[in-house]
């Protein structure tokens, strides 16, 4: 995830895809659990799949973040970032998917403008 820059930008080239028709969808250690935010482009805020892709792309892509935040257990970021859910968290995820889901389709049907409306609509 980290170093993905090089291979999405290698099947864009090769299926003569522009970046601003590639949705990048990542986790976000930054977002609350659960939270979604869209944008049609801007900074990676920090996370590193997104700097990769910014150095191939610039900023003009879209991607959904989906928050995973912060454990008040784990200290360490990477053991958030490939840990478990825990069991509450678990029992939330088909509604976060679902939603996410709605907003990949929202994009891809009404475009960037209505997905960031439907997605980052606070619930």
């Amino acid at each position: 995830m980290n170093l993905s820059g090089q291979p999405v930008q290698g099947l864009a080239t090769f299926y003569k895809v522009a970046p601003d028709r590639i949705l990048i969808v990542v986790d976000d250690l930054d977002l609350p659990f659960g939270r979604l935010r869209m944008r049609a482009g801007g900074s990676s805020g920090g996370h590193n799949g997104l700097k990769s892709l910014i150095e191939v792309f610039g900023e003009g892509f879209p991607r959904l973040r989906i928050g995973i935040g912060r454990s008040l257990e784990e200290f360490d970021a990477i053991d958030r970032v490939l840990g478990d859910f825990s069991e509450a968290e678990r029992q939330e995820l088909p509604a976060i998917v679902d939603r996410a889901v709605g907003g990949v389709e929202t994009w891809l049907t009404q475009g960037v403008t209505q997905a960031m409306n439907l997605v980052n609509a606070k619930e």
